[in-house]
């Protein structure tokens, strides 16, 4: 019985909603000046709505919520409102500041700007924190990693949750157009879409789920090898490439152009290579559209400061090896020392409990607090 791919897109979606000027001269919070009572800001800065909470009794510390991807045409409230994870947060002790961004989609550029004018918003009517922590969850960790990189003076570090971990340019090349052209591959013209199929330009904006889990199910063989090469579960496969499907069709738009150049792709993990690679579709990208890619936003592993990564098994969205990126970036670059992965827990996309959240970050408190790396 495999799952209802329209549910499996849902849920993805669904969880990614729910986990979901200029300063003035500012003194550092202290806690003898924080409020008596709770103080909430809700508004827009610059067409992004925003939410600002800030406990009795505030501890001086600040954290920076980013979340994950929205797609485009999800129904906004007009209002942020106070969810389990503020509260969880403001129990702390901490104030929580979070974006919605002006703009849905792979909207990298402008979600970081949002996010820094929000983060001096905080600034000029609280005073400056004793501390600013990142929490960013799915594309929301890419943005972390992405603000705590270009701006380490402004941060002391950051949990990663369920992150997109990856370059931008390796996540759509790897993570998203790899298992597109390779569907095709396996289930050739099943869809009634244009010749390339799913990753073709010229397919509508979206395809039928219940016909692409009909493809699946005619060969569960060539099923089960996508599902394996993709270090996805079987049941979860039709949802994920449909939200793959999805997201890279809104890229070309936002990029103008095919956002992927496959020519030279040596693909692997097959079986026999050699057969996949002559009968894949290759695509030639556009050069404008690589190179929006390249610049939004491109990892370094280059953090300076402590970077907490916690990941879901079995997670039909941000896969193992998107997730596990951005330490082997720093290892590669000599910078392991400030990143810490914690063993991978649950199942699915960002499938934590509060219990597991709240660990986590204190793993990362006390790592600042303290100096020492956890072990």
């Amino acid at each position: 019985m495999h799952l209802n791919p329209i549910r499996a897109l849902a849920n993805t979606i669904l969880m990614s909603a729910i986990l979901t000027s200029c300063a003035a001269s500012a003194t550092t919070a202290e806690k003898s000046n924080a409020p008596t009572v709770p103080v909430v800001s809700t508004g827009s800065l610059a067409g992004a709505p925003y939410r600002i909470d800030v406990p009795a009794g505030w501890n001086g510390e600040l954290v920076m919520y980013m979340h994950g991807y929205e797609p485009p045409g999800f129904p906004r409230q007009p209002e942020m409102s106070q969810t389990d994870f503020d509260r969880w947060l403001l129990a702390k002790g901490y104030a929580v500041a979070q974006s919605q961004y002006a703009a849905p989609g792979w909207a990298v550029a402008e979600a970081l700007a949002d996010n820094e004018r929000l983060r001096l918003k905080v600034i000029a009517e609280n005073g400056k924190p004793n501390r600013t922590y990142l929490i960013g969850q799915s594309l929301g960790g890419h943005l972390a990693l992405a603000s705590l990189e270009r701006q380490p003076e402004s941060y002391d570090g950051a949990l990663v949750l369920c992150g997109a971990n990856s370059p931008a340019s390796e996540i759509f090349a790897d993570g998203v157009l790899a298992p597109l052209v390779a569907f095709e591959v396996y289930f050739p013209n099943r869809l009634g879409l244009a010749a390339g199929g799913l990753a073709d330009p010229n397919s509508p904006p979206m395809v039928d789920p219940n016909a692409l889990e009909a493809a699946l199910q005619s060969n569960e063989a060539n099923s089960k090898v996508l599902a394996d090469r993709f270090d996805l579960l079987r049941e979860d496969l039709a949802g994920a490439l449909l939200m793959r499907y999805v997201v890279f069709r809104e890229l070309m738009a936002r990029a103008g152009g095919f956002p992927v150049d496959n020519r030279n792709t040596e693909y692997t993990g097959f079986g026999d290579d050699a057969v996949f690679n002559a009968q894949v579709r290759r695509y030639t990208g556009d050069a404008d559209a690589i190179d929006y890619v390249a610049a939004h936003a491109p990892l370094s592993g280059l953090a300076v400061k402590p970077v907490v990564v916690l990941s879901n098994n079995n997670d039909p969205t941000i896969p193992a090896n998107i997730s596990a990126r951005y330490a082997e970036l720093a290892r590669d670059n000599g910078n392991a020392d400030n990143v810490y992965t914690l063993p991978s827990i649950g199942k699915g996309h960002c499938a934590f409990t509060p219990e597991d959240i709240d660990k986590a970050f204190d793993v990362l408190t006390t790592w600042v607090s303290s100096g020492n790396r956890p072990h």
